[in-house]
Parts: structure tokens; sequence; C-alpha cells
């Protein structure tokens, strides 16, 4: 059972609509959706927001994504939930912007987010919602390519992958992870 949604990105007007932050927009968009408590409340590094109709909180670390780990384990303490029961949402450079992956574990896959969470919790034993952003044409480019808005084309489509994955959660909340693959996994293009 998931008891915590955790959208990893980074804080900051700067990077609100960047691609690194498409797991925050998924949270955002998930809070909205369980009706959750709006006034989120500053505690284990993180944004949170308490769903008490839905038994989950939804968090977003404010630790900056290269760092999410430290957020984590603070969320896994301070609400006594085990790695098996958090749900991480993220980018993926990997996936095409349209693809969406549900995975009940996995290594890191090079994402410095996730990275950082295997490494402080010391397992890759949690599931995980992976967002595809697609990758740009140059390796150097990386960074600046993750923290670049998407473009008015990519608009259209990031908001009907934000909506799948929003019902991909409610879903997994409703019917748990391993029932919730077939309809979460997906390439909307």
């Amino acid at each position: 059972m998931i008891k915590a949604i955790i959208g990893l990105g980074n804080p900051g007007e700067k990077y609100k609509n960047t691609r690194h932050n498409v797991g925050f927009m998924v949270a955002d968009l998930v809070a909205k959706s369980l009706n959750c408590d709006r006034k989120y409340r500053e505690k284990a590094f993180s944004h949170i927001f308490e769903c008490p109709d839905y038994d989950v909180i939804i968090a977003k670390p404010q630790t900056y994504m290269n760092l999410s780990g430290n957020a984590v384990l603070n969320i896994l303490k301070d609400y006594k939930i085990k790695p098996s029961e958090i749900l991480v949402v993220y980018d993926d450079l990997d996936l095409p912007l349209g693809a969406v992956r549900l995975r009940l574990k996995g290594s890191s896959g090079g994402h410095n987010g996730i990275k950082s969470i295997i490494n402080t919790i010391k397992t890759e034993e949690f599931p995980r919602l992976k967002i595809g952003i697609g990758r740009p044409e140059k390796k150097e480019e990386v960074s600046d390519y993750v923290l670049s808005p998407f473009t008015k084309e990519e608009k259209f489509l990031l908001d009907k992958v934000l909506a799948h994955a929003n019902e991909c959660i409610l879903n997994v909340l409703k019917y748990g992870i391993e029932k919730s693959m077939n309809m979460c996994n997906k390439n909307l293009v």
C-alpha cells in the first residue's frame, strides 16, 4: 500500500515549468485530485500535502534534485513509512515525451535524484513512476535541457501525460502497483 507520493523537482520559481520538475507537476495534480490539504507544511525538508481521506501524503522535496535522498529519508522516518510504501515520480531522459512507466524497483538509470535516494536510503526497492521527457541531441546539453521549459508544441502532449500520470497514481492508490502497471505503462504519442 502506497503511503507517500513523492514528486521530484527543484524548488523555486526559476525551475517551476522545467522538464526536471515533472515530478512536482504530477504531485500538484494528484494533491488537487485527492482534495488534499492545500496549505502544505514544511516537514522533512519537503512541502507536504496531507490527504486524510486517502491515508496518503504528497511530498515535494525542497532539497534540490541532487539531494532528494535527504528529504526522502526524513519522510520515511517522520511518517514511519517503508521504502516499499512510497511512489517516487520523476522525469526520465531515456523515455520519449509521452511515455509513462510504473516500476516496482530498479536502478537510478543515471538520474541524480534517484541516485541520491538509493544512496541515502540504501535500497533500490521502492516503486517509481517515470515520466519521459526525451533526450537532447548532444550529450553535453543534458543539464541545460532538463532545466529548460517545455516548448509550446510539447506542452500539448505534456498536459496529456500529466493527466495520465494522475490517473495512474489514482489507480495505484485504489488497486496497488502490480494491478496498475498495464493501465499506467503507456506511450501517449
